[in-house]
């Protein structure tokens, strides 16, 4: 496991509302606590088994994330991203024999639910933080999602 994955681990736990998470792969033990009132910086120790030496890390307070950010590329620079607030399983529909929340060409507004994202298994509901048109929506269902992965792009006017 790299840096990159204990940062996203991180990330992820902190978003996610839970107090504690223990991952243990092959001979790596990480254990990530956060407080639930934000008293405290999030804590996370990880160990080698072999070597029995911990690492504490105090990750610097994350800047607050916004899942909408703009398309860098000129023929979409008029959309508006909006990406995944989390680490988890993309799907379009809140059960299996329910519609889509949204389609190519749907109008949102703010405070709208576009999807769901699915964590440890808990659903967390993915809301419009804007209003406008889907254009496109940029994951397929049930697809595995990164942290801060673009998943739709709205026309905002």
């Amino acid at each position: 496991m790299d840096l990159k994955e204990i940062q996203n681990l991180i990330k992820f736990v902190s978003n996610s509302g839970v107090a504690e998470v223990k991952l243990e792969t092959g001979d790596i033990k990480i254990t990530i606590r956060t407080t639930l009132e934000g008293n405290s910086p999030d804590i996370t120790y990880v160990q080698q088994a072999p070597m029995q030496q911990a690492i504490a890390a105090a990750p610097s307070s994350p800047a607050p994330s916004s899942p909408v950010a703009a398309v860098p590329s000129d023929e979409n620079s008029k959309y508006i991203t909006i990406k995944s607030p989390m680490i988890g399983t993309f799907y379009r529909k809140p059960a299996p024999d329910k519609p889509t929340f949204v389609e190519v060409g749907s109008t949102i507004g703010k405070g709208d639910v576009l999807c769901v994202v699915e964590a440890m298994k808990l659903f967390n509901e993915i809301e419009a933080e804007i209003s406008g048109k889907i254009v496109k929506i940029l994951v397929d269902d049930m697809s595995p999602v990164e942290f801060d992965q673009p998943l739709f792009l709205v026309d905002p006017s």
